[in-house]
């Protein structure tokens, strides 16, 4: 089992204990709700049993998964769902994509978990997420503490997924420095 495997699993023993109910019945009570999509259950969640943030969306993906039929979670690996996010107008992305992959692949192990327009790149916690923001540009959302003012660079508000983001228009952008924010990244996340 790997360490974002155990991580998960300690996560949910500690929704268990928080809340006084087990995985199923907390999967009966969001199923209950008649709610489908993965905002307003994370949102129900968290009013309705008092969840953080990551306690609330990390239950919501566990019962979002738990719905899949059997044999469906086959059908829908991480590359093709990768395939998908960069199909379409967004097809010239990919080779973007493929090259910050590339560099990151070696840094060392992480989990890839595509997302429905991004995918979310995680050790202990998300490092990295990367997706197509426009037709022309890829986005990286960066969980560094604290990186240098660089006008590449947009420091988010408090409470976003991500604390940095930049933007790449070409594979040849995917350069020395934005790999360094990626690996500063990758190093906080442990």
């Amino acid at each position: 089992m790997s360490v974002v495997d155990r991580t998960l699993q300690t996560q949910l023993r500690n929704i268990e204990s928080r809340t006084g109910q087990s995985l199923a019945e907390l999967t009966a009570y969001v199923d209950a709700s008649g709610l489908t999509k993965h905002g307003q259950i994370r949102d129900m969640l968290k009013q309705t049993l008092g969840l953080g943030y990551g306690d609330a969306n990390t239950l919501t993906h566990y019962v979002l998964t738990a719905r899949v039929p059997a044999g469906a979670e086959q059908a829908a690996t991480p590359d093709a769902a990768i395939a998908a996010l960069y199909s379409g107008t967004k097809a010239d992305l990919r080779p973007i994509h493929d090259e910050l992959m590339a560099e990151i692949e070696a840094f060392g192990a992480f989990e890839v978990a595509p997302r429905k327009t991004y995918v979310s790149l995680r050790r202990r916690k998300q490092f990295a997420m990367i997706g197509p923001a426009t037709r022309s540009q890829v986005e990286v959302g960066l969980n560094a503490k604290s990186l240098p003012p660089n006008s590449r660079l947009t420091e988010q508000p408090t409470g976003r997924m991500c604390r940095y983001k930049t933007r790449l228009a070409s594979p040849k952008e995917v350069d020395e420095e934005v790999i360094t924010w990626i690996r500063q990244a990758y190093d906080e996340a442990g």
